[in-house]
């Protein structure tokens, strides 16, 4: 089983925010799989099972805020006794163009607290696919920027993006990432 995790925050008020691509993701994957959106309580998450092609797997969107992500995503391992290779979270990234998609195993969470909490919780070696959403010019200004919302030229590009990554994660889940990142162009 593979489990795949859409970062995010809960509720409506953080629904089309720039720091909830994750979630965006994962709805995505859903539509395109016919797989019922997450809905289900459980591991501290919205979730939903279902197949991939041949790969079954664990969807969930953590309900606990970004910054406690690591405590949902390491309930669902363990339950499932999922292996830390079969892990595949989907998050935004400042440091990335707005819609362009980059995949990474490991290394560090370039600030990312959502990541940093994971990675308190399961480690690193597990596979990240990174949607840009561009940084707003200042640091000072990255907390307030990723609790907005896109604006109307935005949102085609990170929705682009949410369906390439959605028609290719068969690819990404048989182990093909050059593939994978090939058809996220």
């Amino acid at each position: 089983m593979f489990l795949l995790v859409g970062l995010g925050n809960p509720g409506k008020d953080y629904a089309s925010t720039r720091h909830n691509v994750g979630y965006m993701v994962v709805d995505a994957i859903c539509q395109s799989y016919g797989l019922p959106m997450p809905e289900n309580k459980k591991f501290q998450s919205l979730c939903t099972t279902g197949m991939i092609g041949t790969f079954k797997v664990l969807l969930i969107k953590p309900t606990t805020f970004m910054n406690l992500s690591g405590k949902a995503v390491q309930a669902a391992m363990a339950y499932y006794k999922i292996p830390l290779d079969h892990v595949v979270v989907f998050q935004d990234e400042l440091d990335i163009a707005t819609g362009q998609v980059k995949v990474k195993v490991g290394g560090g969470s370039a600030g990312h607290n959502g990541i940093k909490d994971i990675d308190k919780h399961i480690g690193k070696n597990y596979t990240r696919v990174r949607v840009g959403i561009d940084h707003p010019g200042h640091k000072d200004d990255v907390s307030d920027y990723v609790l907005h919302t896109f604006s109307k030229a935005e949102l085609p590009k990170i929705e682009k993006a949410c369906d390439a990554i959605a028609s290719s994660i068969e690819d990404l889940l048989g182990g093909d990432d050059s593939e994978f990142m090939a058809k996220c162009v």
